[in-house]
């Protein structure tokens, strides 16, 4: 019997022509794993095209809801966002598809897996990092790193499958480089390589609208949190999935959530993208302003460093780590008490406050006024306030005996 190989195929050109591919120069059968993360209307036809194209068989394995339970939930109570823009769209799916690829190789009894990530991108970090932590023992194929992989083009691609037997319904027209879930879609090529364009938005948008096309009246919605997580939207308890959908229609419809970023891959160098992610920018923008009244002071400076070095670690792919368990462990303890509820009014691309209730608010109304209370007399800040600034008075003394000495 001839060695199996999984392939993480997308249906796409490139993990296409990588089925007849993986034939002739490794003798694998060829077994397709697609992972849906709600990549929506791009699932269509797979099965067809991946048999037609030489698989033996093709797994569509539905992981949307622990995508976003198991995925997409920490990330939101961390406020993980790289380079304070990058909501990780694609690094939060990267690890939970390793995961599954893995679990299908042993399923099947395969000896390696394979993936279409190219040489230049994060996505061969991510998709190796996984599954070197759950199957050290299992063969990756790179085929972009490969040097039997002489393609230089999609022209290339088609005529290689045409060469086999095999006629696609691909263009040979190159458009963007689309990554898409249930979470955002991004996009990188054509003008977007130069950064000094401006990108053609009327073109390029899928989830939403320009802020300039959004309506001209604001969009009220209101988010109910339970220890972090949301639980309903507008007062109907949803799972979390329906959220991000619910809150992507209303988002993209106010030209919520698009950004245009030029970030640091993992690999050394600068890409630059457009990533629409309306309902997840919500989310974010809600949950912190519900741990604006909820976290103390110390905590929440504590956090936001953990939230750079969460977003950090899922952009490189360390999922599965030691690290990311701990940070995740101090995460969830700070989400012991974050529950309430948070209005937004969403109007051409903004998000404005439209007020908060939680129960374990740390604000008082009594403490925040003006007027003198129980807790807090305005003669008790002389005080701290000698107390507090003792090393800076200390300091000037200090500075000023010592010029006086000089003279």
């Amino acid at each position: 019997m001839k060695e199996k190989v999984i392939l993480a195929y997308s249906g796409g050109l490139d993990t296409t022509a990588i089925i007849p591919w993986l034939k002739e120069h490794y003798d694998y059968e060829v077994i397709c794993v697609c992972i849906d993360v709600g990549q929506e209307s791009e699932l269509e036809g797979l099965e067809e095209r991946a048999r037609y194209s030489g698989a033996s068989k093709l797994y569509i394995l539905d992981v949307v809801d622990e995508f976003c339970d198991e995925y997409i939930a920490p990330c939101v109570q961390a406020n993980a966002v790289y380079e304070n823009k990058y909501l990780l769209g694609t690094s939060m799916a990267r690890p939970l598809i390793a995961k599954k690829l893995v679990e299908i190789a042993r399923k099947e009894g395969a000896s390696a897996i394979c993936h279409g990530a190219t040489g230049k991108g994060n996505d061969q970090v991510r998709f190796e990092l996984g599954i070197k932590a759950l199957a050290p023992d299992l063969k990756i194929i790179a085929a972009w790193r490969s040097p039997e992989w002489t393609f230089q083009s999609r022209e290339d691609e088609m005529a290689y499958c045409k060469s086999k037997g095999i006629d696609l319904p691909f263009s040979a027209d190159s458009s963007y480089s689309r990554d898409r879930n249930l979470w955002h879609i991004s996009h990188e090529g054509l003008e977007l390589e130069e950064p000094e364009n401006a990108p053609d938005y009327d073109h390029l948008l899928v989830l939403s609208v320009t802020p300039q096309k959004a309506p001209d009246k604001e969009t009220t919605v209101k988010i109910g949190f339970e220890k972090g997580i949301p639980v309903s939207v507008d007062g109907e308890k949803m799972k979390y999935s329906d959220i991000v959908r619910k809150l992507n229609k209303l988002g993209g419809e106010n030209g919520v959530g698009i950004i245009d970023i030029v970030e640091n891959r993992v690999v050394g160098m600068k890409s630059r993208g457009v990533y629409e992610t309306p309902g997840g920018t919500i989310l974010l923008e809600a949950h912190q302003q519900l741990e604006e009244l909820i976290l103390d002071r110390a905590t929440m400076d504590t956090k936001k460093d953990m939230a750079n070095l969460f977003a950090q670690i899922v952009y490189e792919g360390k999922w599965f780590t030691p690290l990311r368990e701990a940070c995740q462990a101090f995460i969830e303890k700070t989400q012991e008490d974050v529950t309430g509820e948070v209005t937004v009014k969403l109007y051409k691309g903004n998000i404005i406050k439209a007020g908060t209730k939680a129960p374990f608010s740390l604000y008082s109304e009594s403490l925040a006024s003006f007027t003198t209370g129980d807790l807090y007399d305005h003669k008790d800040a002389q005080g701290f306030i000698t107390l507090f600034g003792l090393p800076l008075k200390v300091r000037a003394m200090k500075k000023a005996a010592l010029e006086k000495n000089a003279d």
